[in-house]
């Protein structure tokens, strides 16, 4: 018999492949654009932190300038705690003062308002405000910043802003420590002596700071932020007020 050509008698079109065949051919050679799983979404740099040099540009500006700080705050809201941290961990001398401390350098007849605040209870605060006043001017002009703490109450003027920056200067930052009532309770729950106050005037002096907001200062919430971000926290607002940002 001839044999015939390769291909002769096909046709022009070459026999359909097998449904096994069309399978196999395209599990090796798919059509389209290779598909991977999808990448993992990076997440956001912390605020403040610049995202190429991992750096918090603002806050490392608020380590080397000569400031003078005040840290606003009920009872419990850590101020001295965050103050004494953030002066301890600057790249600058820095002093911390504290009211309370200054308040209770007398020993014989201190007037403790807790047991009610009078004429003698509020000339004692005064002459402890000028004292610190006087304090942090001395430490500004030999190139010591300073931050000083008090519960300064937004509508009470005898304990308000403006004897501080009368007796601090103009250039003094204030900036409110305000967490929630419920860690103000906790932590006021731990304190001794003194310094410990009943839940109702706990309750009753947050409730009066919750008077700052809308006031334009700066105010942290360190309900959920341990010390050294609640301080980290503080440096960035720092650098802000003096920035002008």
């Amino acid at each position: 018999m001839p044999r015939l050509r390769e291909g002769a008698g096909q046709g022009k079109n070459p026999p359909a492949s097998r449904p096994y065949e069309t399978e196999c051919h395209r599990m090796q050679y798919p059509v389209g654009p290779p598909t991977h799983p999808p990448m993992p979404a990076v997440p956001p740099p912390p605020p403040g932190q610049d995202a190429g040099t991992g750096h918090f540009p603002l806050a490392e500006a608020a380590q080397t300038a000569a400031v003078a700080v005040l840290l606003i705050g009920p009872a419990g809201a850590g101020k001295t705690t965050v103050a004494r941290h953030w002066a301890d961990t600057r790249r600058v001398p820095t002093a911390h003062v504290s009211l309370d401390d200054v308040r209770e350098w007398v020993r014989s007849g201190f007037a403790d308002p807790q047991s009610g605040w009078n004429d003698h209870s509020e000339a004692q605060y005064r002459l402890a405000r000028r004292t610190c006043g006087f304090a942090a001017r001395n430490f500004l002009a030999n190139g010591i910043s300073c931050i000083l703490d008090d519960a300064v109450f937004p509508d009470r003027p005898v304990v308000g802003l403006g004897g501080w920056k009368r007796h601090v200067g103009p250039g003094l930052l204030p900036v409110v420590l305000l967490p929630g009532l419920e860690v103000v309770l906790e932590r006021n729950a731990e304190r001794t002596g003194n310094r410990r106050l009943s839940d109702e005037e706990v309750a009753r002096i947050h409730g009066r700071m919750a008077g700052w907001y809308g006031s334009g200062l700066p105010i942290i919430d360190n309900s959920q932020q341990d010390v050294a971000t609640t301080a980290r926290l503080l440096d960035e607002v720092v650098a802000r007020s003096l920035t002008g940002r």
